[in-house]
């Protein structure tokens, strides 16, 4: 019977479909097709395995031969299918035994000199695969990514011939490095550089224990970026699954990442300029974006309103959802987009709005529009807005101070306010739903009375009435308590108003 099975697995969004590679050899004029809604790299793929299996010292079917990657439904792209075609090929064509593929998942590109170069999307391949049981080989260029998962039989080839000789028995492939990598250790910026900003520092505290949005108001120059940049340093640490949802992201995306650092929080900071597209993802074949990209970690969108306000309002969604889903005609993905968004901007067009030295002359109608590129749907779920005003020349030039913590000393205390949130509630204070902040934010008379006055002056929105609840709670569990108490909910209240005099 000249008829051969291989699987491999697909691409589609951060999961990884099962595709089996039929493989028939019949009479007829030689030639090679492929069938299965297959694109053009995957179409390209029988020019590619026909001079890999030559060069590899093995004699490609003179016969009519017949490709079918099911389900035929799925869109296959991408050179990922190489390896499982030319294997399914060499058995139908009696040059390894036809019974070794079984029990495996083949994944890898060929080069025309029969060399494995590494694919995208190994990782969610390998979750995937490790409910089934079975062992998958992959290139040796992914060896690092497949080695994050433990629990999962990997082998790693260099070329087509080193898979041959495994599946005929003569040399067997070895196994990546046992277990993931160890930190590399990295240090990342510290909060210690940032001197002063009490108030700031006291919000981007509150932000990571609470997994908090945050927006910064302040002239240029006063510390927005340092202190974004250093807020991957204060939160807790991942755990595995976290780290490992985070690398998926990255694998779908073929963004290199270093897999000894696999353990920190993503930082991503695009520029102002970026589209839609590019903030949340898409394309004909739809491909992570920055939110998902920042999936567990930071997205610091610094001169907010520079930003095009329709690119910004296509964050309004995953911020609640916390994914993002894109559909396009022909296809459909889903990422994960659960990202703690830090964003700064200017008081004013010109950046000095209540400097003391009167440099600002922006009237308010033009201080208005500036602000108005920012739209209340989206300034309404960014829980916390923190003024970082210009400080004295004498201060900055000061000595260090006991105010001027490290990020370690103020992580300390993040990781054991996040442990009440976790403890409680099994999920940050950021995300509790609303039956949640009823159970867990309850409030004494004299606190609901404030609220209440609180709502009524700043016009808060029901949302922002949860997001207040929200950063209160937090609050409360930084300070130890197990109840909210006045003090808790009033500074709550503070980051709902943003102040024109910086």
């Amino acid at each position: 019977m000249s008829l051969a099975v291989a699987l491999t697995r697909a691409s589609e969004g951060v999961a990884a479909p099962l595709v089996t590679v039929e493989v028939h050899l019949s009479g007829g004029l030689p030639g090679t097709s492929i069938v299965g809604l297959p694109e053009a790299a995957v179409r390209e793929a029988r020019d590619r395995v026909r001079v890999a299996i030559q060069n590899t010292q093995f004699e490609y079917p003179a016969r009519r031969v017949t490709v079918n990657l099911a389900p035929a439904e799925l869109p296959k792209d991408g050179g990922r299918f190489d390896l499982a075609i030319a294997l399914g090929i060499l058995a139908a064509g009696g040059q390894i035994p036809r019974d070794a593929l079984q029990g495996c998942e083949f994944l890898g590109e060929l080069a025309l000199s029969g060399e494995l170069r590494p694919v995208p999307g190994v990782l969610p391949a390998l979750l995937r695969a490790r409910h089934g049981k079975r062992c998958v080989i992959v290139p040796s260029g992914n060896a690092q990514e497949a080695a994050l998962l433990g629990d999962v039989e990997v082998r790693v080839a260099h070329t087509l011939a080193d898979v041959c000789a495994h599946l005929r028995g003569i040399e067997t492939l070895p196994a990546p490095e046992t277990g993931p990598p160890t930190d590399s250790g990295d240090a990342v910026p510290d909060l210690a550089d940032v001197r002063g900003q009490l108030q700031a520092r006291r919000a981007l505290e509150i932000a990571a224990a609470g997994g908090h949005h945050l927006l910064m108001i302040g002239p240029p120059g006063t510390g927005k970026s340092m202190l974004a940049q250093r807020l991957p340093g204060i939160l807790p640490p991942m755990t595995d699954s976290e780290a490992i949802e985070a690398c998926t992201v990255r694998s779908v995306a073929n963004d290199a990442f270093e897999v000894g650092r696999w353990r920190q929080r993503p930082y991503r900071a695009p520029h102002h300029t970026a589209s839609g597209v590019a903030l949340v993802g898409g394309g004909s074949h739809p491909r992570p974006g920055e939110i998902s990209l920042a999936h567990n970690g930071v997205l610091f969108l610094d001169e907010l309103p520079e930003f095009d306000r329709r690119v910004l309002e296509v964050l309004r969604e995953p911020m609640e959802s916390g994914r993002i889903t894109i559909s396009r005609a022909a296809r459909h993905a889903e990422f994960p987009a659960r990202f703690q968004l830090v964003a700064a901007m200017n008081p004013c067009p010109c950046g000095y709005a209540g400097d003391a030295d009167g440099r600002c002359h922006c009237t308010p109608d033009a201080i208005a529009r500036y602000r108005s590129r920012i739209s209340g749907p989206l300034l309404d779920r960014i829980d916390i807005l923190s003024n970082v005003p210009r400080l004295p020349l004498a201060e900055l030039n000061a000595q260090r101070g006991a105010h001027d913590e490290n990020s370690a000393t103020v992580r300390a205390r993040v990781v054991a306010a996040r442990g009440l949130a976790m403890r409680r509630a099994g999920k940050p204070n950021a995300t509790l739903a609303v039956r949640e902040i009823e159970r867990d934010c309850v409030l004494g008379d004299a606190e609901r009375t404030l609220l209440e006055r609180a709502l009524e002056k700043l016009s808060l929105s029901a949302r922002a009435y949860h997001r207040v609840l929200r950063v209160a709670r937090t609050i409360a569990d930084l300070a130890g308590s197990e109840r909210i108490a006045r003090e808790h909910l009033a500074e709550a209240v503070q980051y709902r108003r943003i102040n024109t005099n910086v």
